[in-house]
């Protein structure tokens, strides 16, 4: 009788790994955590904060991912307030935030995560000073991207702009770790890192996940893992939790998901923001969804007085409020940029509010024109006659009443724009700085389970961060902040629900053991 070999295939992302082709196992443990950003240390500590035995993978040399890249914003509130915004006299209600983010992120928001990070949020905070980050008990007004000071609080989205203002209270919670500079995510990490190694977590560096393992019911019960040139094979008691960044990376998935952000030129990530921890949740049943959305910026403060202009299209029509946050500005300029047939795109100012912006802005926008009267402008950019005459007209006549009736532009930003003008040419691919990342990833339950498309769950799975579809689904409705607290806080969800597994399974092989010595089924 001829013997029939089992062919074993080589692991990948795209397809899992039947425990059968298992010859044995490296590594036993509770819980595996692949990635070492803000989603997967947070896993980690928790988990090991429960109890478990937690083995960590990290593809780099080190850990930090997109975290330790990033401004080191976290965007927090609710429950009457974070203790930096009662420190200020700011009440941020729960119900405040979860309207608001709501209002953010719908139609596709998920109310059942926004109100479980908005009960916990303010709590989440004392969390992570407990964990030891640094915050300086300081607020800072002025209207920026990032603070380049070592302030904390301070404004980062759309609260104190329409629609959102007149729905929602107005509070900053924008919580900036303390730092001179910018970059603060990369000491925000460093702390994060020194408390999971404090807790016994075992990290592994340079150890790339190659795929899910999962046994003849469909569980996922480990992780194929490549360290050293060696493949290992890694049992995991409590689940696999992914926190491998989201896809920004991967241009081919880009295109193929989400098409509209090939228009922005600087992806924001890490490099192992490949979407592999995304394919890896596929690959066993694992849905994965609004992976059409992105975020995407134009930074055009600072300085601040750029907000006094006013963005036009190809046809010199306003198509946006500009006190609006740099992000939503970002998504509604490649809206208009691919609806307008990829017409040219201008910010008009005067000299008062062009101000320094040649010394202080991360634009990049080239001045393409300037003009003594608008319609000199209007001609030497070559727009429809009478088109920019008309719709500057029209705004410096209500702007000097305070009132923007077609966009509702604050009044804090409305004034008449006065001769000579100057127009910045803010067109994806003409050089102006547009930064972009992802917002889709694997569907999951507020404590980190993978959904499938039924809603049901993939037992042993778990995913958090921007690996997982979290709280912020739209770009226009992205606020500084919110991917760091979204993966801190996910992160600890998905520690603590992986260890309950943990304890759960080892309870029922115990019961087995000891059913079975009594002679029991």
């Amino acid at each position: 009788m001829t013997e029939v070999k089992t062919e074993i295939k080589k692991p990948t992302p795209t397809r899992s790994t039947p425990v059968k082709e298992v010859s044995h196992w490296d590594i036993e443990t509770d819980v595996v955590i692949v990635g070492f950003g803000g989603a997967g240390s947070c896993a980690a500590i928790e988990a090991a904060n429960a109890g478990a035995e937690v083995h960590l993978f990290e593809v780099s040399s080190a850990a930090g991912g997109s975290t330790a890249l990033s401004g080191g914003e976290v965007y927090l509130g609710g429950s009457g307030g974070t203790a930096m915004q009662k420190k200020f006299g700011f009440e941020d209600t729960t119900e405040n935030l979860v309207n608001y983010l709501m209002m953010q992120h719908a139609p596709q928001a998920d109310e059942e995560k926004i109100r479980r990070f908005a009960e916990g949020a303010a709590g989440h905070f004392d969390w992570l000073v407990e964990m030891g980050v640094p915050f300086k008990e300081s607020y800072y007004e002025e209207r920026v991207v990032e603070p380049t000071t070592d302030d904390c609080l301070f404004w980062c989205g759309n609260e104190k702009t329409w629609p959102e203002i007149e729905k929602c209270k107005p509070v900053p919670r924008g919580h900036v770790v303390q730092m001179e500079g910018m970059g603060a995510g990369a000491l925000l990490m460093q702390v994060l890192e020194k408390a999971a190694v404090a807790r016994g977590v075992n990290v592994h560096f340079d150890s790339r996940a190659l795929s899910l393992i999962v046994d003849e019911h469909e569980q996922v019960v480990g992780l194929m893992v490549r360290k050293d040139g060696k493949v290992l094979a890694c049992k995991a008691r409590g689940g696999v939790v992914l926190c491998a960044g989201g896809f920004v990376m991967n241009e081919k998935m880009v295109k193929q998901y989400a098409p509209r952000l090939n228009a922005a030129n600087n992806p924001i990530g890490n490099p192992g923001d490949t979407g592999t921890g995304i394919q890896m949740g596929m690959s066993v049943g694992g849905a994965a969804i609004n992976m059409h959305e992105g975020f995407s910026s134009v930074p055009y403060y600072p300085p601040a007085s750029l907000t006094y202009s006013i963005i036009v299209n190809g046809k010199g029509q306003r198509f946006v409020n500009e006190d609006a946050y740099h992000g939503r500005i970002g998504t509604r300029l490649l809206e208009q940029y691919r609806e307008q047939n990829n017409e040219r795109i201008y910010m008009i100012a005067d000299v008062d509010a062009y101000g320094n912006y040649e010394e202080g802005s991360w634009l990049n926008a080239d001045v393409v024109a300037t003009g003594e009267t608008i319609e000199e402008l209007e001609q030497e950019l070559g727009l429809p006659a009478d088109s920019l005459s008309h719709t500057m007209n029209f705004y410096n006549q209500h702007a000097e009443a305070g009132e923007d009736p077609l966009f509702h532009k604050q009044s804090q930003w409305l004034r008449p724009l006065q001769a000579p003008y100057v127009a910045l040419d803010m067109t994806p691919g003409r050089g102006v700085y547009i930064p972009f990342f992802t917002l889709g990833g694997l569907d999951t339950l507020p404590s980190g389970e993978v959904k499938k498309l039924d809603g049901s769950i993939v037992p042993g799975l778990y995913a958090a961060g921007r690996t997982a579809c979290g709280i912020p689904r739209r770009g226009d409705g992205y606020n500084s902040g919110i991917s760091i607290a979204d993966a801190t806080f996910s992160g600890r969800q998905a520690g603590v629900a992986a260890s309950q597994r943990a304890r759960s399974v080892a309870y029922a092989a115990q019961g087995c053991v000891v059913g079975c010595s009594q002679g029991g089924d």
